[in-house]
């Protein structure tokens, strides 16, 4: 019975923490940084600088590890950044810290741990692959990471300063596998990224308006009305589908990538359909289900192509 209690302990434990970081939203970047590794593994292939077009079986772990420690270590960093500010809005008062269920000092030591293993994570590039490009890179990123934190304070446009840290992912991801190939595919996918989270963060904050106003925030919602807001995310969405598609000619991408940006381009039809100026009923359907359903699918189907062109090409 009491090794019962300690698993459920234990259990409530990981939750409250995966609570805090908002783990399950990993899944909007880390197709990307995954899309990313397969495309540079294939370009280091055609290029003669790998013995074939998959990345390394290291390489792809480590990338992960990198993904996760640095959302992780963003995450509380916002956190601890914004518990007074959570504590007010009825939305986020329940949140770890806020709460209590998690003490501050807990989510700085939480805090250092993921930078630290981010920073290990980056290393291991230059360890086992000689390529000191990640950890020449980390500290300024795991910077930038946690300056978004800040920008909600000045600037309207903080929502794609977040799209554009997460967007660093894609970059990164493919700078750890293959320096020498980094161009015009990466910038675009970074570009998609930015304007695609970025839009449907706007999204997001359509649900704090009235507390972002009192608070004295900074938002697109709050500063220029929902309306006017909603309409920029149309627009960045629809410059993110014109970004995508252009990865088609720049990657040399085909059928299924190809398949894959037509139904993204659907999807977010879908989405900025399901919410209006008045009525926000529907935000969480249109942030979490059809944001998930998009970055997965399109993860999945651009490293399908990949495998299939490459071996049409041997």
């Amino acid at each position: 019975m009491a090794e019962i209690l300690e698993a459920s302990s234990f259990l409530r434990l990981i939750g409250r923490w995966g609570e805090m970081i908002k783990f399950a939203h990993s899944v909007f970047a880390l197709p990307f940084a995954l899309m990313a590794v397969f495309l540079a593994a294939r370009s280091a292939w055609l290029a003669g600088d790998a013995p074939g077009p998959y990345p390394r079986a290291g390489q792809l772990a480590l990338v992960v590890v990198c993904m996760v420690a640095a959302r992780s270590a963003a995450m509380t960093f916002n956190r601890i950044v914004d518990a007074a500010l959570d504590a007010r809005n009825p939305r986020t008062a329940g949140r770890p810290i806020p709460a209590g269920t998690i003490t501050r000092r807990q989510a700085i030591v939480f805090l250092l741990a993921a930078s630290g293993l981010f920073m290990l994570g980056a290393a291991g590039f230059y360890w086992f692959y000689a390529n000191p490009w990640p950890i020449i890179f980390a500290v300024p990123v795991l910077a930038y990471l946690c300056f978004y934190s800040y920008t909600k304070r000045f600037s309207r446009w903080s929502h794609f300063v977040l799209g554009n840290a997460i967007a660093i992912s894609p970059v990164a991801a493919w700078l750890a596998i293959h320096p020498a190939s980094l161009g015009w595919p990466a910038l675009l996918l970074m570009g998609a990224v930015t304007l695609w989270i970025g839009g449907f963060d706007v999204i997001y904050a359509c649900q704090d308006i009235q507390i972002d106003r009192a608070e004295g925030l900074f938002s697109l919602p709050a500063r220029m009305g929902p309306a006017a807001a909603l309409w920029i995310t149309r627009a960045a969405h629809a410059v993110t589908v014109v970004l995508l598609a252009a990865m088609i000619p720049a990657a040399g991408l085909g059928g299924l990538y190809t398949a894959g940006v037509i139904i993204v381009a659907g999807l977010l039809v879908y989405e900025n359909a399901l919410v209006h100026p008045d009525d926000f009923s529907r935000v969480n359907l249109a942030f979490f289900t059809v944001n998930g359903v998009i970055s997965l699918l399109l993860g999945v189907l651009t490293i399908a192509d990949c495998l299939l062109l490459s071996q049409h090409a041997r």
